[in-house]
């Protein structure tokens, strides 16, 4: 049975651009009030006018995600100001992409970890006391489907990934009792911001894909939605990484063979040097 999404509290973790601010336009065309963080205040202001302007209703809070106090304070204004906070979309996430050798702790690999899981993570730890004093709510959180098949550059950002698909499994079974749903999301590659900040080595130009293969990130909020209409386990899109997910699961040494032999051995090229 369908849930009604109208007059729904939605906080969205960044939702300055990508399916943040696709999803926030969408739970505000089904009458949502939507609550958007992001770091970026000038780029949620425009949104939320947007959003007003179009009839609906947004409110604006800067965030961190690996700011664990301004989480904290952030939750506590949201729910003093609007009494609940029905959904909770933790989509704020980044990737750096390259060779594990090559990236560099405090600029590829500590902020990977810090907003892909550990802001996750302490974000919902926020929410989650209000949502079972009430019995009701629904986590969904962004995770990939390098949360579900580790690839090549793709090394830390799988980690964190896979760590929020653990995270949203366990956390799922933690809080059923409680009329809680916990939801995790799987996207193949999309027509994002992400890939302007991933890095730019050779392997990953040769990684690029043509555009068609990239969902519009409006697709992916249109099931974000979905998911919150109709709350369920998973979802991962496109529909044909379904059949690689099983490869991988019931075949990983034909696809270990098959990524070293077409693509490490091609383009990971270490310098010689002792």
């Amino acid at each position: 049975m369908a849930v009604s999404l109208n007059d729904k509290v939605v906080l969205i973790t960044g939702a300055s651009s990508g399916f943040g601010a696709d999803a926030a336009r969408l739970f505000a065309r089904a009458g949502c009030l939507v609550v958007l963080t992001a770091r970026r205040l000038e780029r949620l202001n425009a949104l939320a006018e947007e959003i007003r302007a179009a009839g609906g209703r947004a409110a604006v809070f800067p965030l961190d995600v690996t700011d664990r106090a301004q989480i904290e304070r952030v939750v506590q204004s949201v729910l003093e100001q609007f009494g609940r906070i029905d959904i909770l979309f933790n989509n704020a996430g980044l990737g750096r992409l390259d060779w594990f050798e090559a990236l560099d702790p405090e600029q590829d690999i500590a902020p990977q970890i810090d907003v892909n899981l550990r802001g996750v993570i302490w974000m919902t730890r926020a929410v989650l006391p209000s949502m079972i004093q009430r019995r009701r709510g629904h986590i969904i959180n962004m995770s990939s489907v390098a949360g579900r098949i580790a690839a090549p550059l793709y090394s830390v950002y799988a980690a964190t990934k896979f760590g929020v698909r653990a995270f949203t499994d366990a956390l799922r079974r933690e809080v059923a009792p409680f009329g809680i749903h916990v939801s995790g999301i799987y996207p193949g590659g999309a027509a994002t911001e992400f890939g302007l900040h991933a890095g730019d080595s050779v392997a990953r130009r040769s990684l690029r894909l043509p555009a068609w293969v990239h969902m519009p990130s409006a697709y992916v909020a249109r099931k974000v939605v979905a998911l919150a209409r109709r709350p369920r386990r998973a979802v991962i899109i496109p529909w044909w990484m379904i059949p690689l997910l099983w490869l991988e699961a019931h075949f990983p040494a034909l696809v270990d063979w098959a990524v070293c032999v077409f693509f490490v051995r091609r383009f990971h090229k270490p310098d010689d040097k002792p």
